[in-house]
C-alpha cells in the first residue's frame, strides 16, 4: 500500500532538495475494543496497519527548515529558533509541535527538510495525526541522533497534539502507531504504557472499515468536555482516573454527579472491563465472543458516551442486521470518521455493496470501504526495500 506514497515524496525530495533522505513509515492505526479508555488510565486494543504516512527527511544546508505536505499542496519555511503555533486545524502544527516539544527536552535541532505523503483519510477515526507525529519525531531522532528511546519518542507525539493541536488525546494512537506489530493487536495498559502482543487468526473473517466520510464539528471540543467530564467524576471519588472505579463506587456517587456525567463515567468502567474480555476471547480463539463485546462497545459509545452520530449509528444497525457480520461498532473519537465491521470472508462483497447502496439512499452520499492488514509500526525503509518498492 506504500508504494504510491515511497514514490512520491522520493520523486518531491531530489526535484526540490536534490539529496538522497531518509524514509520512514508511519502507520494508522485501528482499535479493536476500548475506545475513550485511555486518558482514563484504562486499557485499550489497537493495532497499526498498513495505511499510513510516509516521510522523506534530511539536513538542510540552508538557515531554515522546509516541510512540505503533498497531500494538502502546501509548505511552510520556519527557523528553529522563532516556532509557534500556526492557524488552528492546520496540518503544519503536528510538524511544529514536534518540535517544540523536542527543543523543551533540550536537545538541539539542526535544520532539515522533510515531504510528506498520506493514505489514512482525514477524520477517518485512524489516527493519521499520530502517524504525522510519530514519522517526524522518529525522522528527527535519527537525524540528529537524539537518543529518544521509542516510549519517549510518543509521549513528544502526544504532547505535540496537546499544545500545539489542542487535542487532549491519550497515548494509545501514539503507542500503536509506534510500536505495531504485523498481525498482532496490543492490549495496552495505559497507565503503565505496557503492552501485550496478541496474534490473530480473523480464521474465515476479514475486518473491514467502512467511512462514513463526515466529521461533525463537534468532534474536537465534544472530545475535550469528555475528559472534562471523567476528571470531574474521579475527584469526586477521590481516584486518580476511572480505570480506578468500579460500577458500584459509581452508584454510591450517582446523587453528586449530573446524570448525563454518571453515564459518561459508567461507559468507561464497563469498556475497560470489556477489552479485558476481549483479551480472553481472542486466547481462546472465540471470534463470536469478541464480536459481541465490539457490539457492546458501540452501544456505549452511542447511548452512554454519546459520542457517535446518525450516521455512524445507521452503519452498526445494518451490520447487525447482516447474519454474515459478528461485530461491528464506531471507532475512534467519534462523531463521524469509520466503523468497523468483522465479516465472514465470503460475505464481504455482497455485505460491502449492499450497506453501500442503503447508506447513499438514506444521507445522499457515498460511504467509503477500506480492507486493512496489521502492520508494524513507525520504521525506517530500508533502502534496499524501498529501491525493491520502485
Amino acid at each position: 500500500m506504500i508504494k504510491a506514497l515511497l514514490n512520491d515524496v522520493k520523486e518531491t525530495f531530489a526535484e526540490r532538495f536534490k539529496k538522497e533522505p531518509l524514509l520512514i513509515f508511519s502507520p494508522g492505526r485501528i482499535n479493536i475494543i476500548g475506545e475513550h479508555t485511555d486518558y482514563n488510565d484504562g486499557f485499550v486494543f489497537p493495532a497499526a496497519v498498513d495505511m499510513g504516512v510516509v516521510a522523506a527527511i534530511h539536513k538542510s544546508d540552508t538557515t531554515y527548515c522546509t516541510a512540505i505536505a503533498l497531500d494538502f499542496d502546501s509548505t511552510i519555511v520556519f527557523e528553529l529558533d522563532k516556532i509557534k503555533p500556526s492557524k488552528e486545524g492546520s496540518w503544519e502544527n503536528y510538524v511544529l509541535g514536534v518540535v517544540a516539544e523536542i527543543q523543551k527536552q533540550g536537545k538541539v535541532l539542526g535544520n532539515f527538510n522533510i515531504v510528506l505523503k498520506g493514505n489514512i483519510p482525514e477524520g477517518a477515526g485512524m489516527s493519521s495525526s499520530a502517524a504525522l507525529e510519530n514519522s517526524v519525531t522518529l525522522g528527527l531522532n535519527e537525524l540528529f541522533q537524539l537518543g529518544f528511546s521509542k516510549e519517549e519518542m510518543i509521549f513528544i507525539s502526544q504532547k505535540a497534539e496537546h499544545n500545539y493541536v489542542g487535542v487532549k488525546c491519550g497515548i494509545m494512537d501514539q503507542y500503536a502507531s509506534m510500536f505495531g506489530i504485523k498481525d498482532h493487536a496490543l492490549h495496552l495498559d495505559c497507565r503503565t504504557i505496557k503492552a501485550k502482543p496478541y496474534h490473530i487468526d480473523f480464521k474465515d473473517h476479514r475486518l473491514v472499515l467502512i467511512n462514513t466520510n463526515v466529521k461533525h464539528s463537534l468532534s474536537t471540543s465534544a472530545y475535550n468536555d469528555r475528559r472534562a467530564a471523567c476528571e470531574l467524576v474521579s475527584k469526586v471519588l477521590g481516584i486518580v482516573a476511572l480505570r480506578d472505579a468500579s460500577g458500584a463506587d459509581l452508584e454510591q456517587i450517582r446523587d453528586k454527579v449530573s446524570e448525563e456525567n454518571y453515564q459518561k463515567a459508567l461507559y468507561i468502567v464497563q469498556e475497560t472491563g470489556r477489552t479485558i474480555q476481549a483479551a480472553k476471547a481472542i486466547e481462546n480463539n472465540d471470534l463470536e465472543t469478541l464480536g459481541q463485546l465490539i457490539y457492546q462497545s458501540h452501544e456505549g459509545l452511542s447511548k452512554q458516551y454519546k459520542v457517535s452520530c446518525e450516521e455512524l449509528d445507521f452503519l452498526v444497525d445494518r451490520a447487525k442486521e447482516n447474519p454474515n457480520v459478528i461485530g461491528a461498532r464506531m471507532m475512534g473519537g467519534g462523531f463521524g470518521g469509520c466503523t468497523i465491521n468483522l465479516v465472514t470472508r465470503t460475505s464481504v462483497e455482497a455485505f460491502v455493496k449492499s450497506v453501500s447502496a442503503a447508506y447513499a439512499k438514506k444521507f445522499n452520499k457515498d460511504c467509503s470501504v477500506y480492507h486493512v492488514a496489521l502492520s508494524d509500526g513507525t520504521h525506517i525503509i530500508d533502502r534496499t526495500i524501498a529501491k525493491q518498492l520502485q
